[in-house]
């Protein structure tokens, strides 16, 4: 009679069989599944060397073409806006690293810049549209007139026109008076800041941030917009000016740029934040006075880098 103790060994022995050939099949079936992982684990680490060295060129790159156009702007500018008035206007969202570089630039270009005037998050706030409304009506300068729209940033861009341009005859909206008084109202109520003495310039130049974020970022975008449109009735020319990423949908450049209406008066540069961009925003002023207009930067819906003019 078989013993417990056999059935025991022999169903021991059978799993033991078992269990060896497990082992020794998945060896046999790993071993070349193993071999390919470890080379594609050699091939993808030799495509990241590859990668981040193509990288860290593209890096050096990168500066050495800055270092050239903060170099060559100067020169590249020099002369081309010579005796030319300029109204220099900022956002809430402008860096003013951007706007000093856009100075230095004017200046070297030949330009006066006769009065800088920031624009503050209230100015373009939707929920003081009427307070701002009621205040460009009461500080209309006599005799001058507002663009018949409903859109604030239009009534806004008309009155900040009759204060702060010259028309093609070299004249003004406003007397001096009404320009002091019509702006102070503005500063007190917190929509505008002025930097410096302010006189009557015949261009203008925006200088905005990226594209805005958060609540009403669309409405505050557009009353820039707005603003600028306006402008340019009286002005010889305007250019905005935005830093990387102001060409998107809730930036002001990249709303001009979608407008037939605004994109045909006002020219846009998304790359202010640059040496390049901030060169080829004085040469769009140059071409705006000229009787052009152009879209220009590195976004997607720009034309060219910067304008293509002959210049001294």
């Amino acid at each position: 009679m078989i013993s417990m103790r056999y059935h025991i060994v022999s169903l021991a022995a059978i799993f033991l069989a078992l269990a060896l050939g497990i082992v020794l099949g998945a060896t046999k079936i790993n071993s070349p599944l193993l071999a390919g992982l470890q080379g594609d684990k050699t091939q993808l680490s030799t495509q990241r060397d590859d990668l981040a060295k193509s990288n860290a060129e593209l890096q050096d790159r990168l500066v050495t073409d800055a270092k050239f156009a903060s170099s060559i702007g100067p020169l590249a500018v020099r002369g081309t806006l010579p005796n030319t008035d300029v109204v220099v206007i900022t956002t809430d969202t402008a860096d003013p690293a951007d706007r000093d570089g856009v100075l230095s630039l004017l200046s070297r270009a030949g330009a006066r810049v006769t009065a800088q005037i920031q624009v503050t998050a209230d100015f373009s706030d939707p929920n003081r549209a009427d307070q701002l409304r009621n205040l460009v009506i009461q500080n209309q300068p006599a005799g001058s007139t507002l663009p018949a729209s409903p859109q604030i940033g239009t009534l806004a861009g008309g009155l900040l026109g009759n204060l702060l341009l010259t028309d093609s005859k070299g004249k003004t909206h406003a007397t001096p008076d009404e320009a002091t008084a019509a702006l102070s109202a503005l500063s007190t109520a917190g929509f505008i800041s002025a930097s410096g003495a302010v006189a009557p310039g015949r261009s203008v130049v925006i200088i905005t941030g990226a594209a805005r974020t958060g609540d009403s970022a669309v409405d505050r975008a557009q009353m820039i917009v707005d603003m600028a449109s306006a402008l340019k009735q009286t002005a010889q020319g305007v250019v905005i000016a935005g830093r990387s990423g102001s060409e998107g949908t809730t930036g002001s450049v990249g709303l001009v740029r979608a407008d037939t209406a605004a994109s045909a008066l006002v020219s846009t540069v998304d790359d202010v934040d640059t040496d390049a961009g901030r060169i080829a925003t004085v040469l769009a002023l140059v071409e705006q006075n000229g009787g052009g207009v152009g879209r220009y930067g590195t976004g997607a819906n720009a034309s060219a880098p910067a304008p293509s003019l002959a210049v001294g």
